[in-house]
Order: structure tokens, then sequence, then C-alpha cells
């Protein structure tokens, strides 16, 4: 009896949401030689270690385009399409955001972030997809370890995407 109270009060610790903590995604955008050259739409994303989506937590499209136009291109960034951008109502405050010019770029969420809040402690991955009008897609993903205090994890990417660091704060 005493083991299985043991037992469910582990289990019942371990699916509750972890400590909470901040996550900072930086993203190299790589200088590519182009003779017409355009900045790649980038979706980052937080799966479960099965690859099943969590949630989108950004999206850098052309925002500016008239009649929302910028929206049509988002399904080239096909992975993420795929897996949860088509039930994203865009744009979305917090989540959507313009390109951005070849360089690294920042971008933190804090704890109370829709998609972060609640997390169980657990293995995930960040997984940051780009798409270029004119160029190519290619998707990073970095393993994190989230309940398990500050981290710092990164992966590399080869065409339209460079390094790629994640870090987790307290």
């Amino acid at each position: 009896m005493k083991l299985a109270l043991l037992t469910s009060a582990a289990l019942a610790l371990s699916a509750a949401p972890a400590l909470a903590s901040d996550l900072t995604v930086e993203i190299e955008v790589p200088r590519l030689q182009s003779v017409e050259y355009h900045a790649p739409y980038v979706s980052v994303w937080l799966e479960r270690a099965d690859q099943t989506a969590v949630g989108t937590l950004s999206v850098w499209y052309d925002v500016e385009l008239r009649n929302n136009e910028g929206l049509t291109w988002l399904a080239d960034m096909r992975t993420w399409w795929r897996k949860t951008g088509r039930t994203l109502t865009l744009p979305a405050d917090g989540v959507s955001g313009a390109t951005r010019a070849p360089g690294r770029h920042s971008v933190t969420f804090r704890a109370d972030n829709a998609t972060l809040r609640n997390l169980p402690a657990g293995e995930y991955t960040i997984a940051v997809e780009a798409a270029r009008e004119l160029g190519g897609r290619e998707i990073v993903r970095v393993p994190i370890r989230w309940g398990g205090g500050a981290a710092n994890a990164s992966a590399q990417g080869s065409t339209e995407l460079g390094a790629i660091n994640v870090t987790i704060t307290r």
C-alpha cells in the first residue's frame, strides 16, 4: 500500500509543470550570396521526444504585405505547417514577427508563455525551420531537458540556418 502511494505521488510530481524557467533561442540567419536574396520565413516550435508538436513559439514572416499575402507562403515551412502551423491563427500576439536580415537574432520566451507555463518536466526539442523564396528550406533541432534547471544546448544548420543556441534560465 505504501509503495503504491509513493509511486502515485512520484508520477503526479513528474507530470506537474516544471519550475518556472525562461527559454532563449538564438538563431543565426547566414548571409548567402544570391542574385536575388529574400529574408527567410522562420518558425520556432517545441516538440515532445516523439516529435509531436507542443506549440509554436515564434513565426517570422512578411507581416507587411497587403491583404495578409505573407500568410500564403507560411506553408513553405512544410514540417512546421503540417505539425502545428495550419491550426494557428495569425497574426498572433507574442508569436508573429517580421522576417529578419542576416545575423544573430535572439528571442526570449518567459515562463508564463502559453506554451511553457504548464509544460511538464521532461525531454523536448526546439525545432527551427527556415524557408526562403528562391532559396532552400532547412530544419535544425536542438534537444533540451525542461525542468532540470539552467541549461545550454546548440546545433548547427548548413544552408538556410546557421548556429541555433538554446538557453534555459531560472
